[in-house]
């Protein structure tokens, strides 16, 4: 029975680690664009969003979520150089900020005090303090983490997400009529489900349940026990995570027609208005505080834990890097959604995403059939993508 809870709370823990503010919207963008062509869409955005991930978690346990030797099997200083820009990536320089962003601009509508409800650089700076300060506190105590998403947080959201799809789904008429063609349906989902850039929180995330999960599988084969409880939690983790994209893929081509969104960050409040109407607005809140808060513990634990390790070396308490990661977040969480999400559109996403795609398979091959190449697959995949981007 313990390794059943453990087994449900790990998978948990997996979906709201992956499930941020970015994944309330992509799938909801999806279904719009894609409308009665919505199964086309899907399809491709669920390999990229949902495919890719899931690969990642494979690729880290098989290095028993040691990401150093990941990364380290690119020649030295490249490996080291990459592994920094990912974790920055997904710190300070974009993925904080965009969950606070987006957090901040989908809850505006629902927040009760009228200071807060125009997205002003001041109003930004803080709600981006108030939401930062809150996730310091439920993540100053990292071996707590999995324990406080997956037993508290992701029912709470799974319950969310639940009501407003199954009440948006039983109100449905009729899909929006597709202006693409199924073929471009599923390539622009397709990119869209890789602009999630879950593939590199994949790598670390799984690393860090690695990490906690040691002092917890007893027994003799504990590695060969630990890795099967990650894979397993996976599945559900990323089955959870399947299906609630579906939902709200769903949800945006039959109800699409009813937003007046001006910007992707107020897509999922006016459709959740739209469908539960002004009553709802805790609910809907909540599912968007809840998605938002979990990823960002994810993402400041991973990279504070970096920061303390192999930054400073074990010269600062973990609970100073945490506080370091935090406040090099403010700065861009108070630019708005908009100059954020340029960010995403990158270089950082477009040349440098494709780079850990590649080494990712290089590691699995590696691990699996004893392909030893890595440096020359990486390089060639830099030089291509570099070329793309610039073409």
């Amino acid at each position: 029975m313990k390794a059943q809870v453990s087994l449900l709370t790990t998978g948990f823990a997996i979906f709201s680690m992956f499930f941020g503010a970015g994944n309330l919207i992509y799938p909801l963008e999806a279904g719009i664009t894609s409308g009665n062509n919505s199964l086309f869409g899907m399809v491709g955005f669920l390999l990229t969003a949902v495919l890719l991930p899931f690969t990642g978690l494979i690729a880290i346990t098989l290095f028993n979520g040691d990401y150093y030797a990941f990364f380290n099997r690119l020649k030295q200083p490249f490996g080291s150089l990459i592994l920094f820009a990912s974790l920055m990536v997904l710190g300070p320089l974009v993925a904080i900020p965009r969950i606070v962003t987006l957090s901040h601009t989908m809850t505006a509508p629902f927040l009760p005090i009228a200071f807060f409800q125009s997205i002003t650089l001041y109003s930004s700076f803080v709600f981006s303090i108030l939401f930062l300060s809150v996730t310091f506190l439920v993540t100053y105590r990292p071996r707590k983490i999995v324990e406080i998403i997956g037993n508290i947080i992701t029912p709470a959201l799974l319950a969310s997400l639940g009501i407003i799809i199954i009440k948006g789904l039983m109100t449905a008429e009729h899909m929006i009529e597709a202006t693409h063609s199924p073929f471009e349906s599923f390539t622009t989902n397709f990119v869209r489900g890789y602009e999630t850039l879950d593939l590199l929180g994949a790598l670390f995330f799984s690393s860090i349940l690695i990490s906690m999960l040691k002092d917890k599988v007893l027994g003799e084969n504990k590695l060969q026990k630990m890795a099967s409880l990650c894979l397993k939690s996976g599945v559900i983790g990323i089955g959870l995570l399947s299906l609630i994209y579906v939902g709200m893929n769903l949800l945006g081509a039959f109800h699409g027609h009813e937003t007046t969104a001006l910007n992707t960050g107020e897509l999922f409040s006016d459709l959740s208005f739209a469908i539960l109407g002004s009553c709802g607005a805790g609910i809907i809140a909540a599912a968007v505080l809840l998605a938002c808060l979990s990823t960002a513990m994810a993402l400041s634990t991973t990279v504070a834990a970096y920061l303390q390790k192999v930054v400073f070396r074990d010269t600062i308490a973990y609970t100073t890097a945490l506080i370091i990661t935090l406040v090099a977040s403010v700065p861009l969480s108070t630019y708005g959604l908009t100059t954020v999400l340029k960010l995403t559109g990158g270089p950082l996403v477009y040349v440098g995403y494709p780079v850990i795609i590649a080494l990712t398979f290089c590691n699995i091959l590696y691990k699996t059939v004893h392909f030893k190449p890595v440096t020359i697959p990486v390089l060639l995949t830099f030089f291509a993508a570099l070329i793309s981007y610039i073409w």
